[in-house]
């Protein structure tokens, strides 16, 4: 009987063995998956194909990505900064409710947006009741990003304001600081990290948002939609050059991000 105990323990432990070997073997795998395209790209392409950096098109879809992504990101930082707070410390069902309204764009497909934000605006302006139009114009680009990017910037402030314990705040307001100095001088230092991480995702994923810009203004267009436009009226080699300096600031998205020991993820 002890014998027939001792084999099986043998197998279960000869079994979670060859799992534990397996385990680095399957996420090698899937980062292979996210490498390998990269590469690809950076090896494949000869420099030659490379001289289009500085060509109009793509100097005008980096400046309209780079003026369009700077704006959503600071629409995003002065209007959900405060709305950040109030999730953070309200228990209110109404808290509940706003979360869920703030999530609703990061689980919507990005072409959806775009169609939801044009039935609201349409093609003559906000709803027909002001010349402002966002279909073709600087100003829908940044509405785009905005309603797509801006709910990273919240989520992460969010949990940023989560970690900061609230009994800093009350012995400040206790020694007599008002709740903008409190906020000041005790919260938001504290959630410093958490903020510049949000605001480091919010540019990036405004940089690469295609679909709602796409559905919604088209022109001027970002580096995301001159990709596609370069890709299909000339094919994958004209829209190589817009695709490197979207690359590259997806790169060095990552390396700001690390450099301000601010992962998000972390």
């Amino acid at each position: 009987m002890s014998r027939t105990v001792s084999e099986a323990e043998t197998v279960t432990r000869n079994g979670a063995l060859e799992l534990r070997h397996l385990v680095p073997v399957l996420g090698a795998v899937l980062l292979l998956y996210f490498v390998v395209p990269v590469a690809v790209l950076v090896v494949t392409y000869s420099p030659t194909a490379l001289a289009d950096l500085a060509s109009g098109y793509v100097v005008d879809a980096a400046t309209t990505s780079l003026l369009a992504a700077l704006s959503s990101t600071t629409l995003a930082f002065v209007f959900g900064l405060p709305l950040a707070y109030w999730l953070s410390r309200s228990d209110h069902v109404l808290a509940t409710v706003a979360l869920g309204v703030v999530v609703l764009p990061l689980v919507l497909p990005p072409v959806v947006s775009g169609m939801l934000l044009l039935t609201v605006v349409g093609p003559e302006g906000l709803g027909g009741l002001t010349d402002l139009r966002l279909t073709r114009s600087l100003v829908g680009v940044v509405a785009a990003q905005t309603f797509v990017a801006a709910p990273f910037f919240v989520v992460t402030v969010k949990a940023a304001f989560d970690g900061v314990d609230s009994h800093f705040e009350e012995a400040a307001r206790s020694l007599g600081r008002s709740w903008p100095e409190t906020m000041r001088s005790v919260t938001i230092p504290l959630a410093k990290p958490g903020i510049l991480a949000g605001l480091v995702l919010t540019f990036a994923r405004a940089m690469g948002e295609f679909g709602a810009t796409m559905m919604l203004a088209y022109y001027p267009r970002t580096l995301p939609v001159q990709i596609w436009a370069s890709f299909i009226s000339s094919g994958l080699d004209a829209a190589l050059p817009v695709a490197v300096v979207l690359l590259s600031v997806a790169l060095g998205t990552l390396l700001v991000v690390h450099g301000l020991r601010a992962t998000p993820w972390r």
